[in-house]
């Protein structure tokens, strides 16, 4: 992958009662060619640009369409997917089935996933943060008993 292309940092942005959040120029750039913004999982929005959609779609149709799993995930990724506009202030429309998911109210976290970018509630995004650093913390533990 270009390595002008990768997003990377953490912002935190107000959404509107409209339901509209800016995404920082740093980012709108790399997502000129258009964008694609979708449910994601641990109840985040994924913000994808287009060709990493594609690439996405790709791989969701090779999977394996008798298991119940991945037919959930497909569902899940493909069903509330939405073309992106930025208005003339950077800012996108969030559709209202994709705010409800991600529980968007007040303060957003707009952070980069080297591929992606996803969309956290602020108090969703920290929760789950506090949740993946014990976790981790327990990962070293098991580490350090391995001798590793």
């Amino acid at each position: 992958m270009h390595h002008s292309h990768m997003f990377l940092g953490e912002f935190k942005h107000n959404i509107d009662n409209k339901g509209r959040v800016a995404i920082p120029v740093k980012f709108r750039t790399k997502l000129e060619g258009g964008a694609i913004l979708t449910r994601g999982l641990d109840h985040c929005l994924f913000l994808l640009p287009q060709r990493e959609w594609d690439a996405l779609v790709e791989k969701l149709m090779r999977l394996p369409i008798a298991q119940a799993g991945s037919r959930a995930f497909v569902r899940l990724m493909l069903s509330g997917a939405s073309d992106v506009e930025f208005d003339v202030q950077g800012r996108v429309l969030v559709p209202e089935h994709l705010r409800t998911y991600a529980h968007l109210t007040k303060r957003v976290t707009v952070t980069g996933l080297y591929n992606r970018i996803e969309l956290w509630d602020d108090g969703e995004w920290r929760k789950y943060k506090t949740k993946t650093e014990q976790e981790s913390d327990e990962i070293a533990e098991k580490l350090g008993e391995l001798g590793i």
